[in-house]
């Protein structure tokens, strides 16, 4: 195979796109909270940690698979196995932020109720991404790249959507409060996290 691969490419780039979603987690300001809103934000952060982890690890395998001589297969088993990472790790995050229940903000209840059904929405996407990848056909690298092409597409659009339902979350005194946690802290340790 000659050159290089631009879906594959694109694929990995639109990926990236979506490891900041959970690095979005943390704030930058530290201005004093209520200590029910700091135990809210240190259970939700110490069970959001370990999915970031995952989910920076899935985008290192797929992005480790784009390099040009791999295979149809290759990168078919690779992404398939990230984006079923990915969907636990956000159904996993899902769960973590509905069991701390609201946050002890205004709105907190809908703020709550949205980041958790935009989670689980999200969670689904990457399952249904999962059934795409693993239903193209390897044997013909056309066809294989033009579906990559439209997983690439609709990667992008996901990372946005779930940028939006985190930033809608922590909007104010949640953003400060997880902001002093270390777990979050240590969860948005990535060049891409930008500094306040």
């Amino acid at each position: 195979m000659e050159g290089t691969n631009p879906v594959n490419k694109k694929l990995a780039a639109a990926l990236s796109g979506g490891a900041v979603l959970v690095l979005a987690l943390s704030g930058c300001s530290s201005d004093d909270s209520s200590d029910k809103l700091n135990s809210w934000a240190k259970q939700v952060c110490d069970a959001v940690q370990p999915q970031a982890v995952k989910i920076e690890a899935a985008n290192t395998a797929i992005q480790k698979q784009t390099s040009d001589n791999s295979t149809p297969a290759d990168v078919q088993k690779t992404d398939s196995k990230a984006f079923q990472d990915m969907s636990d790790a956000y159904k996993a995050i899902g769960a973590a932020v509905n069991q701390a229940g609201a946050p002890d903000v205004d709105d907190g209840e809908k703020k709550q109720k949205d980041a958790v059904t935009e989670l689980n929405t999200i969670s689904s996407s990457y399952a249904g991404l999962k059934k795409q990848v693993d239903g193209l056909d390897t044997k013909d690298q056309a066809k294989f790249a033009d579906g990559l092409k439209g997983i690439a597409t609709q990667l992008d659009k996901l990372s946005q959507s779930g940028n939006d339902a985190l930033k809608k979350l922590e909007e104010g005194d949640v953003g400060k409060a997880m902001a002093k946690q270390e777990s979050c802290k240590s969860a948005s340790t990535s060049p891409s996290a930008s500094k306040a």
